[in-house]
């Protein structure tokens, strides 16, 4: 079986975020077929269309792993109920122009945690409708939401809940499924 590149995108700019948290511990739970590259996404500029076309260099990298990549995987944070700022504003970057969008066809995957109840539920449901626009493909079940996170995370930020990380083994072990049929490797 071929090896599957997927770009782990965190939804927060925090060194600790919950987000990274889980990265790491989806690239540490990954399928052996699978490997993870978690992206930095500080330095992006706040997104202006008057520089859509002459993206900055720190753009041009990103799209270049995005291309790259067999797969994306989400991790986001939910502000406001929604997305983050730093999240939405690398999916527009990657998004335009129109005739150069990076999420182009890509299969998707998508976690969330949050100290509260609904652990980013309304984040990932706006994800899942710009994910139509850009023409993302994610995979539905198993869901990866975590409530109540702070203490599933050791001091280290190591997601710590083997409930959690059942649910997100799972998840990614669909993934990979999902990007191989779509790349047609059955």
């Amino acid at each position: 079986m071929t090896e599957l590149r997927i770009l782990g995108v965190p939804g927060s700019l925090r060194k600790n975020a919950y987000s990274l948290g889980l990265l790491h511990a989806a690239a540490e739970l990954a399928p052996s077929e699978v490997h993870i590259e978690i992206a930095d996404i500080r330095g992006f500029p706040l997104f202006n269309q008057d520089d859509e076309t002459n993206p900055p260099e720190v753009v041009r990298r990103f799209k270049e792993k995005v291309r790259a990549a067999d797969a994306v995987l989400f991790s986001i944070n939910e502000h406001n109920y929604g997305l983050s700022a730093a999240e939405k504003n690398v999916i527009d970057w990657c998004s335009r122009p129109h005739n150069d969008n990076a999420w182009n066809g890509k299969p998707a995957g998508i976690m969330s945690a949050s100290t509260g109840m609904i652990a980013g539920a309304r984040a990932q449901y706006e994800l899942r409708q710009s994910m139509v626009f850009i023409n993302m493909f994610p995979i539905n079940r198993p869901e990866v939401m975590v409530p109540f996170c702070a203490p599933k995370f050791d001091a280290q930020g190591r997601l710590t809940d083997e409930v959690s990380r059942k649910f997100i083994r799972d998840h990614l072990v669909e993934l990979a499924r999902f990007t191989r049929v779509l790349k047609h490797e059955h």
